[in-house]
């Protein structure tokens, strides 16, 4: 069966975005009073001036990806940051055609039938042209089937076409309706802001945004969302009164003020209706001075009044957003905003500068005091430092001596510094922020003229410096146009009053130059500051904003980046050359006198003990409270081993258990909400899936024992370090990440390493999935599709000191959703009930019914989690949901749908919350795109490694595929995302080692990308594989040449057929059922030359089984290994149980190690190699 080209795909030229990302996810916005917009990142320790600098803007509103903005000339813009992936909007509209007995079926429809283009619904009209498929019904509406009947009287057939938003990384004027359309706005806006993007039960990705117009009244811009950035229009919402200024924030929470000085509240916002219903309203802290001006954020309201005030609300809230009462705070500021976390930001009265509040938390929303952020702007590191003082010497300096009691021409860091001295005295004139960008604009117009005439001077400057200055002062000549005394004092009228000049001018200089000395280089508009002088502000917005609380942040001091001039970094970095090697040498002449000695080695004996709980295997069946003690001794050959022994008591009977800890084969934490306990497994306990399981009172005293334990098994075995590039990783469903060693045993054709006998060990972070390659490239996903990327150290977590490296480990973050479920019955008289029958599951339970799960009762998965949100309900439950989020079944449990029908008796309703876990680990984040999938090509052992870059493929949350450019041993993450056309969201993608990329859609189907290579790394079109009958795909693995795929009802299937010459195969053939996840490996190639080769290759097949029988009972979650797999027999023989249960995922594409093999040298020397598709 052949594999149909995919002619839909909207973008077989992929588009290509170079570069790493261009800004970073969380930032801070900031407007000074000339109009000019800066970005601080939260990691940053410069203001970085944002591009389009010609446009003005008098206030910024920010999310976590794009940034709106009201300029000067009251227009709408619209700031989106880069991404690798581009936003494409897709839309659909359908063509309608009515058979006819003159002439067929045609665009002629009857006067009561929809239009000819139209939506789904047949209400709308959307006009498109094209040609397609048809599908046929009786009449409009009805149900459509491909085929042709004889009473088949209507068709339509269903277009697609993508948009893509083009304007990123500027600023995009808002599309405002012109002066004809009847629905143009009345006067120009004078307030906006942006939130809503975590309403609860909303849509991720949409956006609301607000506007208040010169009149007073408040605009809602419609259809905003992460497809469509802009919008699509405004709609006027109705207020009770003039509104001056509005603040939405990320949740529900909408506030605006009045010209009264009263507050006015939005309520009813929920995800049906994102603009509410009505208004409230909220009076001022006090009669004499009303409210100018207020900011909302999550559970917080911040206000300011007219006399400066600042003003904090109580007991705000989603369920109370007009909250309690006013509080008072500290500090006098022109305005606030609250950002993301409740953080808060504040422009002060008194110097313009912006002020963070410390000490904000979810228990203390007030926050504690107010601190400047004092770092300086991006522009001013080219006015410091070695570089700035060798510039401005060529431009103020000759080669003339001075004599004493000449004054010299003040130079930079002076003249800033009198003018700062010179503040008290003469204070700032406080000008309004209208008169400011006046101001700025009316310099404008000289700005292309100073500008052109800018570099010149300073090249002049330059070359003047070295060259023998003439009898007049270089100054004078070397600035040029752009600083004339005539501009530069214009330049500063905002900032500070210039200073009175010196009754005695130098010699050869002007009486301006004290001004003009402000910087070294000609400021012209480019920097309407002081290098030393602070910008003033006159907004900031935080709503992209994200810091953690009790983070430390760069904000707070100002950096320096000099290096005296007498030393050079060459000259430093030869110094520390002749240090190290003088050490060297001494180390190796007092070592060599002692080299003829034996290493002594000293045997000892090492004993801890503690008190710990034990699960006791036998009747009663409950946790007993044991001593334990862990004896280390080292032998004469100075090998180290150790025992663990448990002493209990039964029936006042003192007995022990000990364990060999060189047989121990994992240390496996289990987390709950109740008990700080691990498990630890022998090969013979892992055969009877029952381990020894013991808790600690303390989650603390559980690290230690876990961590000291874990170190004594690697002892015991001599594992030490970070994995190897072969190594094998694994994840378990509560997201810890173990990794094993493989021996060449491992896939051995004769003494098989039993998989049970496989040791693993944990390494720190938490993730979900987990990739990996033969060249040390590893990555994973976490639970909130954050991407993370191995740094190459090991430890983290609760591993430290010695089992954990010094370097490579940074802090890492993860996010989950728990989901309960809310159950109801018909019932004839009242309707849909709380009330159940006497057989019927809890009201309140997981997603089976046999647990209760209240929300009250419920809590995050273990002690290392905390929630981060309140309960709301779930929209994207499997089945779909009506309005309300109800699921409708004939009886518990059923097949849920979204719509009720008369045969449906019962429904559910999903509920879900957030919990956040904060560990460390050997992982760095790979921003800003979030992940579902991940595949990197594997490599055989025996592959030259000419290739410099590794192939990585993904899938995005949102199901784009995208390539990643750049990934290699030395740069693990990459450089830049690569983004794969597609005509639907895909949900795994897996990449071979001959370059065949495979992909599942979302809707189960199988396709396969062609021509993909190293010089074409996203190749060319996608084929359609059909999936098995009846089946949906939900993953696939590809190894060197075989192709294993799963579907949703965890059968595992092989694709038959593969050959060099036709790389999509033929056809499905069944392997097994009970399988969650599958992984191939990189040694499954075939063989040239029939014969003992083949007897003894092996194809790599693993896979997590979803039940196992165990001694005690089933055990879900196991890994496995597919015995017997062949070229002859690719289906293989049986299975091969490992470690389990509680595994989720396995990623064998970095174990390229082979067994050794008895060949003659006749078959060394042509012996049979890989074959390529």
């Amino acid at each position: 069966m052949k594999g149909s080209v995919n002619k839909t795909d909207p973008e077989q030229q992929v588009a290509f975005v170079a570069g790493t990302v261009a800004m970073p996810t969380s930032l801070l916005w900031a407007v000074d009073l000339f109009g000019r917009v800066y970005t601080l990142s939260t990691a940053g320790q410069y203001w970085e001036l944002c591009k389009d600098v010609q446009l003005e803007f008098k206030r910024v509103s920010a999310a976590t990806q794009c940034c709106w903005g009201i300029a000067c000339d009251n227009q709408v813009y619209l700031y989106v940051c880069s991404s690798d992936v581009p936003i494409r909007h897709r839309e659909e509209a359908y063509e309608n055609q009515r058979w006819n007995p003159m002439g067929g079926f045609c665009e002629k429809l009857l006067p009561s039938d929809r239009w000819p283009w139209s939506d789904v619904s047949g209400l709308q009209h959307r006009p498109l042209d094209g040609k397609g498929g048809w599908t046929y019904a009786m009449d409009f509406p009805a149900t459509y089937t491909r085929d042709k009947k004889w009473n088949s009287c209507v068709r339509r057939r269903k277009w697609i076409r993508y948009r893509r938003y083009k304007s990123r990384d500027t600023w995009a004027k808002v599309f405002i309706p012109s002066k004809d359309d009847p629905s143009d706005l009345p006067d120009p806006f004078n307030d906006l802001s942006v939130g809503g993007w975590e309403v609860t039960e909303e849509p991720v990705g949409r956006l609301s945004v607000w506007a208040v117009s010169l009149q007073g009244k408040v605009w809602y811009r419609e259809g905003v969302s992460h497809p469509n950035p802009e919008g699509s229009s405004w709609s006027l919402v109705e207020t009770p009164g003039e509104v001056v200024q509005i603040s939405c924030g990320p949740n529900d929470l909408i506030w605006a003020t009045l010209w009264e000085g009263q507050a006015l509240v939005r309520e009813g916002i929920c995800r049906n209706n994102p603009k509410g219903s009505s208004w409230s309203i909220v009076e001022a802290p006090g009669s004499e001075n009303g409210i100018m001006h207020v900011s909302a954020g999550v559970s917080v309201v911040w206000a300011i009044t007219k006399d400066r005030k600042v003003w904090f609300r109580r007991g705000v809230n989603s369920h109370n957003p007009c909250g309690t009462s006013w509080i008072e705070m500290v500090g006098e500021m022109t305005m606030v905003n609250v950002g993301l976390n409740d953080q808060v930001w504040g422009i002060s009265c008194e110097d313009r500068a912006v002020y963070f509040r410390q000490g904000v938390t979810p228990s203390e929303l007030s926050g504690k005091t107010w601190k400047a952020i004092v770092v300086g702007r991006e522009s001013d590191r080219s006015h410091s430092g070695s570089s700035s003082s060798l510039l401005s010497a060529g431009c103020f300096f000759g080669d003339e001596v001075r004599g004493s009691g000449t004054e010299s021409a003040p130079s930079d860091t002076d003249a800033s510094s009198e003018v700062e001295r010179q503040g008290p005295e003469q204070p700032l004139p406080r000008e309004s922020l209208d008169h400011s960008r006046n101001l700025e604009g009316s310099l404008s117009r000289g700005q292309e003229t100073s500008r052109s005439s800018e570099h010149p001077a300073e090249n002049a400057c330059l070359a003047e410096g070295d060259a023998k200055a003439p009898e007049t002062s270089g100054s004078d000549e070397c600035r040029g146009p752009a600083s004339t005394p005539a501009e530069l004092p214009w330049t500063n009228i905002d900032l500070k009053e210039p200073k009175k000049p010196s009754s005695q001018p130098t010699a050869g200089f002007p009486e301006a130059s004290g001004l003009s000395s402000l910087g070294p280089f000609p400021l012209s508009m480019e920097e309407p500051y002081g290098a030393d002088d602070h910008p003033l502000w006159a907004w900031v917005s935080g709503g992209g904003c994200a810091v953690e609380a009790g983070s430390a942040l760069k904000w707070f001091t100002v950096q320096s980046e000099t290096l005296p001039l007498s030393i050079t970094p060459t000259q430093t970095a030869a110094w520390r050359k002749q240090i190290f090697q003088q050490l060297t040498e001494r180390t190796k002449r007092e070592l060599e006198s002692f080299r003829h000695y034996e290493q002594a080695v000293e045997q000892s004996v090492w004993v801890k003990t503690g008190a710990l709980q034990w699960w006791c295997d036998w009747k009663p069946y409950k946790w007993v409270d044991v001593r334990v003690a862990l004896e280390q001794f080292t032998g004469h050959d100075g090998a180290r081993d150790s025992i663990l022994f448990i002493y209990y008591m039964v029936h006042e009977e003192k007995k022990y258990l000990h364990v060999f800890l060189n047989e121990v084969t994992v240390l496996v934490p289990v987390l709950n909400e109740t008990k700080h306990s691990f498990a630890l497994y022998t090969p013979e306990r892992t055969r009877q899936r029952w381990p020894i399981r013991l808790a600690a009172a303390t989650e603390q005293d559980m690290n230690d024992w876990l961590a000291l334990l874990s170190l004594s098994c690697c002892e015991s075995r001599k594992v030490h370090g970070r994995p190897s590039p072969q190594a094998i990783w694994s994840v378990t469903c509560k997201g810890d990440i173990f990794v094993s060693e493989p021996s060449p045993d491992l896939e051995a054709r004769e003494h098989l390493l039993p998989c049970d006998q496989m040791f693993w060990r944990q390494m720190g972070g938490h993730l979900r999935v987990i990739e990996a390659n033969s060249r040390g490239v590893v990555w994973g996903i976490g639970y909130d599709h954050t991407a993370w990327v191995y740094t190459g150290g090991y430890g983290g977590g609760c591993f430290q000191g010695l089992a954990s490296s010094t370097s490579n480990i940074y802090t890492q973050s993860d996010v989950k959703s728990v989901y309960i479920y809310e159950n109801q019955r018909w019932n004839p008289v009242t309707g849909y009930t709380s009330r159940g029958l006497p057989t019927d599951r809890y009201m309140w339970s997981d997603a089976t019914g046999l647990q209760e799960c209240t929300k009250a009762g419920t809590k995050p998965p273990s002690l290392q989690w905390t929630w981060v949100s309140d309960w709301h309900v779930d929209f994207s439950a499997p089945g779909g949901t009506d309005q309300e989020g109800w699921q409708y079944a004939s009886d518990f449990p059923a097949s849920y749908h979204g719509y009720k029908t008369m045969k449906d008796f019962v429904r559910r309703r999903c509920w879900a919350r957030k919990c956040k876990l904060v560990t460390s680990g050997p992982w760095l984040e790979v921003a800003p795109i979030t992940l579902s999938d991940v595949s990197i090509i594997p490599e055989s052992a025996d592959a030259d490694g000419r290739e410099h870059h590794v192939a990585l493929w993904a899938v995005s949350d949102k199901g784009d595929v995208l390539c990643r450019l750049g990934v290699s041993e030395l740069n693990p993450a990459g450089s830049s995302w690569l983004h794969v056309g597609t005509d639907q969201p895909f949900a795994s993608v897996s990449i071979g080692a001959c370059y065949q990329v495979w992909a599942v859609a979302r809707d189960g189907s199988a396709f396969y990308r062609g021509s993909v290579s190293p010089s074409q790394p996203a190749g060319d079109c996608w084929y359609h594989i059909p999936s098995p009958p009846k089946q949906k795909l939900t993953q696939v693995s590809v190894g060197q040449t075989s192709v294993y795929a799963l579907d949703e009802n965890g059968n595992l299937w092989y694709r038959a057929g593969i050959t060099p010459s036709y790389p999509q195969g033929s056809s499905w053939e069944h392997v097994s059922n009970n399988v969650r996840k599958v992984s191939v490996g990189p040694l499954d190639q075939l063989p040239l030359h029939l014969g003992q080769e083949l007897q003894q290759s092996l194809f790599q097949v693993w896979v997590i089984a979803n039940k196992v029988q165990g001694s005690h009972g089933l055990s879900r979650g196991t890994v496995c290994r597919r015995m017997g797999v062949q070229p002859r027999e690719p289906k293989g023989q049986g299975w091969d149980y490992g470690i389990g249960g509680g595994w989720d995922h396995i990623s064998v594409r970095a174990n390229a190690t082979r067994a050794p093999r008895n060949v003659s040298r006749d078959q060394e020397a042509h012996g049979p190699g890989p074959v390529c598709c």
